[in-house]
């Protein structure tokens, strides 16, 4: 069965707006709908950032997949809350620095499924796989990675603005802790999420009215306590285009975040 006859299945609910979709139509996509459409037009109106976040997220990944494949020797990445594929994705950009790296994506979204198990192809020497599983059940997405990822070994855990939509900080520290304590040492964290600000504050409110599921920002505080027991390196939590940029940053964005690494097993 192809993805467009799986897709004819899917109660897609076009009428409302969805995350995924709308960060897709943020980016240039052309998978989403007139309402993801509609409630991006106004987003951008209200809080035009929105595109540059959007934007420097992805650039974020980037920076820091190729890092850690590069010249940290991470070979395995969990992408949770990986959204609809687009050009560069986490499997893309480490394999294209350690062919054999393997990547496990989780998403609880239909529409996601279909477009990844499609569009998500592995390099020869390396795997790749995509789980439907919910970001708030770390024992059941790390039972089913593991048929991909060695768990005895490090893994990078790639949490892109997604911990926005666990509702309370305290829940949301708890679960990244759950994630990184069943991960195997000199495993890392990668986070990245909207700082509390007024106006990020308003955007989130128009967001949530508009039917799809709410997405909460974080004080920096809140940031630095996801981390809690992991290291944090410079630059540390700060806005993502101060992390290692390429080139000139531009202002600071109120998308912050970090790398946190798990202490490496004593020899």
């Amino acid at each position: 069965m192809s993805s467009d006859d799986v897709t004819r299945d899917l109660d897609l609910q076009p009428e409302k707006p969805h995350s995924a979709r709308f960060w897709n139509y943020l980016l240039g996509g052309k998978d989403n709908f007139a309402a993801d459409q509609e409630l991006g037009e106004r987003m951008k109106r209200d809080w035009p950032e929105a595109v540059d976040i959007a934007r420097a997220s992805r650039a974020f990944l980037g920076r820091t997949v190729r890092h850690l494949a590069a010249e940290r020797g991470i070979r395995q990445f969990l992408d949770i809350g990986s959204g609809l594929p687009t050009a560069d994705n986490t499997h893309e950009v480490a394999q294209r620095a350690a062919p054999d790296a393997r990547i496990v994506y989780v998403d609880h979204d239909p529409i996601v499924l279909v477009h990844a198990r499609a569009l998500l192809t592995s390099a020869r020497e390396g795997a790749t796989d995509f789980i439907d599983g919910d970001l708030n059940d770390p024992r059941t997405i790390l039972t089913r990675a593991a048929r991909t990822l060695d768990l005895d070994r490090p893994v990078a855990l790639m949490l892109l603005s997604v911990i926005g939509h666990v509702p309370d900080a305290s829940d949301a520290a708890r679960l990244v802790r759950t994630y990184m304590d069943l991960l195997a040492p000199g495993s890392c964290l990668v986070l990245c999420t909207t700082i509390s600000t007024p106006r990020a504050d308003a955007a989130n409110e128009t967001y949530a009215a508009s039917g799809t599921d709410p997405y909460i920002t974080s004080t920096a505080e809140q940031m630095a306590a996801f981390a809690d027991g992991l290291t944090i390196p410079p630059p540390g939590l700060a806005p993502i285009n101060r992390w290692f940029p390429e080139g000139a940053t531009g202002p600071d964005i109120e998308q912050w975040g970090y790398v946190a690494y798990k202490a490496a097993a004593r020899q």
